[in-house]
Parts: structure tokens; sequence; C-alpha cells
């Protein structure tokens, strides 16, 4: 072993190395993962070479100019003015909105549904115990893309005709065709009453916290909630009647042998969202339930000591704690809502993968342009949501003394 030391250290003497490099385990770390960057650039040089000598070869060029092309295609359910003389880029920027709206609306649902399925998986009544357990065990072991297809049939073939129609207060509509409902019609002055809004809304919070905090660090009891409701809606009202904001509701009227105005949620839209709601929520549910029942006994003991209702000791002794532990599997799930919103395109639904990587490419050709562009929304939305996780993890994680 020393000859061998010393044949080393001898080698690296005379390549003007210093010996000790070679004992260092954080030059040898460093060594290995430049290596292995350097490996991965050159496997994707390589692959990127390779796909552009077969397209010269077929005659065929890279680029990005087709986006500003005509598509020359409708999209059935946009949340911007779509025709067939928009381009490419207006394909692409509907596909993200429309995975962003599927994405944004089903994290939310599943969140509410899921917690209330994982606090009644150990709720102390036998039948809804047992209910949220057969939920549970039955969602969580059926294909998505099965269930996804039964909500869309269920939702087709439930539904009434137009002429049929199911009315409801408020002016809202479901029939076959979709969920239709009011829709709200405004100018710009809208646009900035809802950015005064919004600030009044943040400004609110941030005030909120240093109150609580204030309470906290002074056992002091001071007034919250109407504060609070000052600095949100005194600004919001003044700003309303300073700016005369124009506000009316498009709401749905029945033209023949369809019902025109408002704003129509299609049956495909429904059927996603329901789905990947009711699928995540089985798996956020045991998540909730493990959290919860990974915060030590002896803490909800001490929150009925102090004569604290059942409610307020879920409320504020054990889901903040347990919170600690759900947050991190929680994230994953929301990263599979999100890439699974991709499976829309089995039931028509006119998601990016649907609308950019299937007609799009169909229609131009495209398809090394499209398929890096459809990975960088995945890829996007991923560590955003991954980023924003982690910041909150950090904020409920237990600080060590």
């Amino acid at each position: 072993m020393t000859d061998v030391s010393d044949k080393r250290s001898g080698v690296a003497a005379r390549s003007g190395i210093d010996p000790s490099l070679f004992y260092n385990p954080t030059a040898r770390a460093i060594f290995y993962q430049a290596a292995l960057l350097i490996a991965v650039a050159l496997l994707f040089w390589w692959l990127q070479s390779n796909a552009a000598a077969n397209m010269a070869a077929q005659g065929r060029t890279t680029g990005f100019g087709f986006l500003f092309q005509t598509a020359g295609f409708n999209i059935g359910f946009s949340l911007i003015p779509f025709n067939r003389s928009s381009t490419y880029l207006d394909v692409y920027i509907v596909g993200i909105l429309n995975t962003l709206l599927v994405a944004v609306v089903g994290i939310v649902l599943a969140t509410i549904l899921g917690f209330i399925i994982g606090v009644a998986r150990l709720s102390p009544n036998f039948l809804i115990r047992k209910l949220a357990m057969v939920y549970v065990e039955v969602v969580r072991n059926m294909p998505l893309l099965l269930q996804l297809l039964f909500w869309y049939f269920l939702a087709l073939n439930a539904m009434p005709a137009v002429r049929q129609s199911y009315e409801f207060p408020l002016g809202v509509v479901l029939n076959q065709r979709g969920l239709y409902l009011p829709l709200l019609q405004s100018d710009q002055r809208f646009l900035i009453l809802l950015g005064i809004f919004v600030v009044a809304v943040i400004i609110a919070l941030v005030w909120r916290h240093r109150r609580v905090r204030r309470m906290e660090e002074k056992g002091e009891r001071l007034p919250v909630l109407l504060p609070l409701l000052g600095i949100i809606l005194v600004p919001t009202v003044l700003a309303y009647f300073a700016l005369q904001v124009p506000i009316a509701f498009s709401v749905p009227e029945l033209t023949g042998f369809n019902y025109t105005g408002g704003f129509v949620v299609p049956p495909e839209l429904t059927a996603l969202v329901i789905g990947l709601v009711v699928y995540t929520a089985a798996f956020i549910g045991e998540i909730v339930r493990a959290g919860i029942q990974a915060v030590n006994y002896g803490q909800v003991e001490a929150a009925a000591s102090l004569g604290l209702k059942d409610g307020d000791r879920l409320r504020l002794v054990i889901i903040p704690q347990a919170m600690r532990i759900i947050i991190p599997p929680l994230t994953s799930q929301y990263l599979n809502l999100t890439k699974n919103s991709s499976l829309g395109a089995a039931i028509a639904f006119p998601e990016l993968v649907n609308v950019f990587m299937g007609t799009a490419i169909n229609q131009s050709g495209r398809a090394v342009e499209i398929v890096a562009l459809t990975m960088a929304v995945y890829l996007t939305f991923s560590l955003t949501t991954s980023l924003f996780m982690n910041w909150y993890n950090s904020r409920v994680a237990l600080v060590e003394r």
C-alpha cells in the first residue's frame, strides 16, 4: 500500500499537482461532479448535432420562426381571443393558459378535499371513518385515465339537452354542452381597481402578520378582523367611486338551439378538473392522515387539558405541527397534478399537449422545437411550484435551539 501511495505521489509531483488533492474528499467530489457535468454537456451536444445532421439530410431547417405563422385551425376553449388567423405562438399561449387554469383550480380543490378526507380518516365516527377509507382505497387503486373517461362520459350522458337545461339562480345554466356562468364586463378601469384591491390585500396580510406577532410577543389582545377588512375595503371602495368603474354582467340566454352570452365551462374541462381533484385528493388525504398521526399525542392531551374543543385542538395545535410533515410529500402531489393535466388530451380538452404537441405539431411539422417548448413549460411549472413550496416549508419548519 505504501508503494502504491509513493507511486501516486511521484506521478502527482512530476505533473505539478499537489499530491494532497488526491486524498482530499472535497477535491475529489468537485472533480467527479465536473466530470459528470462535462459528460452530460457532451451527450446533449451529440444529440443536438445528430438531430441537426439528420434534419439537414432531409432538407429540413430548425428554428422558431414558425411560431409567427398562421395556425389555420380553431380551438374549442380559450381564455384569450383565438381564431383561424391566429399564430402558432397564440396556440402556445392558449395551451399554457388552459394547462395553468386546470393546475391552479385542481390544486386548490384537491387540497381542500384532501384535508377533509385526511381528517375524516381519523374521525371517531365509525361511518365517516370507513367511508373515507373506502374512498381512498378505491380511488388510489384505479388508473387516472380510466377515471377521466368515466367522468367525461358521465358528464355528457347525465346532463340534459339544451332545451331541458337546468337553470339555477344568478343566471347559471347547466346542460350537455357545458356550464354557463355570468360573465363580468367592464373596461380598463376595472383592471386598475383590481390592482388596487390586490395591493390592499397584500398590505393587509403584512399588517396582520405584524399584529399577530406583536400579540404573541407582548401578550396583548388587539382587534384584527375589523382593521383588516378596513385596510382592504376602504381604498377599494374609494377607488371604485373615484374611477367610476362600469360593471355589468353578460347572462346566458337561450337563442335558437343554444345559449349565448356568459362564460362557458365545457364538459371536457369539468371532467378533467373533477377527475384530477378526486384522484389527487385521495393521496393528499393519506398524507394529511399520516402527518396528523405523527404529532405527539402528548400535544393533543396538553391542548385538551387547556379546555380547547376538538376543532380548536385540530386547528391551533395539531395541524400547525403536522404541516411540517405534510408539506414535502404534498409538493410531489401538486407536481403530479400539474403533469397529469396532460391527460386532458384523452378527453379532447385543449391543454398544452393536445393543441400544441398534437394539432400544432401535425400542422407545422416542427417536432423538435415544439417538444422542446412543451418540456420547458412543464419544467418551469414544476420548478416554480417546488420553489414556492420549499419556501413555505422553510417558514413552517421547526427551528431547533
